[in-house]
């Protein structure tokens, strides 16, 4: 939009000194008021330093998921009993993570890689030149993880190899079951928020990121043209519209 129309923004994250991520002020607003009905879930790939970096409005929330449903924070701690669940899940249905990483480093080629990382000692990922990435490597890595019960996704300059059983929705029905939350609203943009927005009872994706990208829908997802800060207003706002609807049912957004 033009300069001069361009939403007042606040920022939300902060990394090595500098602003990173942002909300628009309007759905800073949305979002506290949003909280303060409901059982608000932050939940993302991040890992618990990553997910520490993020200052949201709002009282600090009860639950969030971190690690793509590895972590589930309870008052800020990882809970021991989900830690066991996942790592029991883990070991029976998926190969181990260093075999999976060994794959990673092996295969990858140094033109276009810059950095291999371990996420919580729970999935893999590799940061590249997206310029330089063949198509084809990405694939060939899909068809040969997903043979070991993993699942890959490229999302921006990075690469994710995270474990079939360690899903976003998986943390949220347990926080569901702990809650007696009567209904699930869920947002997300990338190929590992997919089981999520299927398993919500309601979704919705914005116009940006892997899913939008690949042409990604579900009969019950709505699909914006919204894209960045002006997307992440426009959910918050039908979150809450999906909530007055619902009257004072207890809700996961």
């Amino acid at each position: 939009m033009p300069d001069a129309e361009a939403p007042r923004l606040l920022c939300v994250e902060v990394y090595q000194g500098a602003p990173l991520s942002y909300m628009t002020e309007t759905a800073a607003g949305l979002l506290a008021e949003l909280a303060a009905g409901t059982t608000f879930v932050p939940t993302t790939t991040r890992t618990r330093e990553q997910y520490g970096r993020i200052h949201l409005p709002g009282p600090p929330p009860e639950f969030a998921i971190c690690a793509n449903g590895g972590h589930l924070l309870v008052r800020g701690e990882s809970d021991p009993d989900w830690r066991r669940t996942v790592a029991e899940r883990l070991a029976a249905q998926c190969a181990p993570l260093d075999e999976v990483r060994e794959h990673l480093v092996r295969t990858a080629d140094p033109a276009w890689l810059l950095k291999e990382r371990v996420a919580e000692d729970l999935f893999a990922y590799l940061v590249v030149e997206r310029a330089l990435l063949p198509d084809t490597w990405v694939k060939e890595l899909a068809r040969w993880a997903e043979e070991r019960g993993w699942t890959v996704s490229l999302q921006g300059r990075k690469i994710y190899a995270v474990p079939r059983p360690l899903t976003k929705s998986a943390a949220v029905a347990e926080v569901a079951r702990r809650t007696g939350a009567s209904q699930v609203l869920a947002a997300g943009d990338s190929l590992l928020d997919a089981d999520l927005l299927l398993a919500a009872d309601r979704g919705w994706r914005p116009g940006h990121g892997e899913l939008a990208d690949s042409g990604w829908r579900a009969g019950h997802v709505t699909a914006l043209d919204a894209r960045g800060a002006a997307a992440g207003e426009e959910i918050v706002r039908a979150f809450l519209g999906a909530v007055d609807n619902r009257g004072a049912a207890p809700d996961l957004g």
